[in-house]
């Protein structure tokens, strides 16, 4: 693609932006509280410098770009798919860089939502460089919505993970939930997890399934993992305590089991009260930790408050094609106080991807779904 002239590819813009997508993905799960964000420098239909935003407090995707293009960005184009910052935070404004630079036109995925850092377009349109926007912006959203939903709710992103039977269970009678779907299924679960700024479950999730919640070395980055329990009646000795590998944040009541507490802490576990211990205040609590994109792998139980509060955006749910009945099995998400099939929540933009022999039925809740 780097050779080939720009005549001759009627998509190139589109070409061009999705390889800023590529590139702002290298840094997945790394970056919160900012975007993913990549840039392409062209001179005369070739790539001649690339970048990403590695993370907060470093250099962004067009400084990099930039520096990698050298003289050769003056008069170029740069793609880039977020808009350039305007603002002096712990770097300086990409607008200004550009403009120094010389570029005579940047393509640009999508309008910044946030305020503070908005503005780069008119920056570089009083420079007199010309202005595109709006190329593959579907994607370019897609690929930031926590980071979105982060600047416009003051909330990180919510996403509900399980995995169950044809006939809607998470485990049989007796608990037992290993496994209910395959191993490319979970393959898919622990990219997800590299994607992710934080993991939670409740206590009887450390009890009953003794889970790792790491991407299982399928990413250098491990998400913090996090525990709600009001009781701290855990065991001491579960692999999710074991945090040379993945740092691991217990949320309890005040006072709580002060044994158990202590322990864990030598262990490295941070142990944290909060009050009320609620989906809602724990998202808040992450919010002002800097995290941007939360994966919810919980029971039922606390599934469902954790939609009911408005902390769940997004459901991913995968389905083995197997059935195990059990009139006590548990499903993935207990009482939502829901009696009449109307009223039932529908996911927006769903989509069906095969996993096989497993599918993943993926979609975002309604966004004026809230009870307190």
């Amino acid at each position: 693609m780097e050779n080939t002239p720009a005549d001759a590819q009627p998509n190139f813009d589109h070409a061009m932006m999705q390889r800023c997508l590529e590139l702002a993905r290298c840094a997945i799960g790394q970056t919160s509280p900012n975007p993913l964000v990549g840039a392409v420098v062209v001179q005369e239909g070739k790539i001649v410098g690339e970048g990403f935003h590695p993370g907060a407090g470093q250099p962004h995707a067009e400084v990099f770009a930039l520096q990698d293009a050298g003289e050769k960005a003056r008069g170029a184009t740069v793609y880039v798919n977020l808009e350039p910052c305007n603002h002096y935070g712990r770097t300086p404004p990409c607008s200004e860089a550009l403009v120094a630079a010389g570029v005579s036109k940047v393509v640009i995925g999508m309008v910044d939502p946030d305020p503070n850092v908005s503005g780069g377009i008119k920056r570089l349109q009083a420079a007199g460089i010309e202005v595109v926007v709006g190329v593959e912006e579907a994607a370019c959203r897609q690929l930031n919505e926590a980071f979105i939903h982060r600047v416009l709710y003051t909330r990180p992103f919510g996403i509900l993970k399980y995995a169950m039977t044809l006939d809607g269970k998470i485990a049989t009678t007796r608990g037992h939930s290993a496994w209910v779907t395959s191993k490319s299924s979970r393959f898919r679960v622990h990219r997800e997890r590299a994607a992710c700024d934080a993991v939670i479950i409740g206590g009887n999730t450390v009890r009953q399934d003794n889970p790792y919640l790491t991407t299982h070395e399928m990413a250098s980055h491990n998400p913090l993992r996090v525990v709600m329990t009001r009781t701290l009646n855990l065991p001491t000795d579960s692999h999710i305590w074991e945090t040379s590998e993945a740092p691991t944040l217990v949320l309890t009541d005040a006072g709580a089991n002060a044994e158990v507490q202590q322990r864990l802490q030598k262990k490295g576990v941070e142990v944290v009260a909060l009050a009320p211990l609620t989906p809602a205040k724990v998202m808040e609590y992450l919010y002002e930790r800097q995290l941007s994109r939360v994966l919810w792998e919980c029971g039922g139980t606390l599934a469902a408050k954790a939609i009911a509060q408005g902390a769940v955006q997004k459901i991913m749910a995968f389905i083995a094609p197997k059935i195990i009945g059990g009139d006590a099995a548990p499903s993935p998400v207990g009482d939502l106080g829901l009696f009449n099939m109307n009223q039932a929540l529908s996911l927006e933009g769903a989509t069906l991807h095969p996993i096989e022999p497993d599918y993943l039925i993926e979609g975002n809740l309604p966004s004026d779904w809230w009870r307190e």
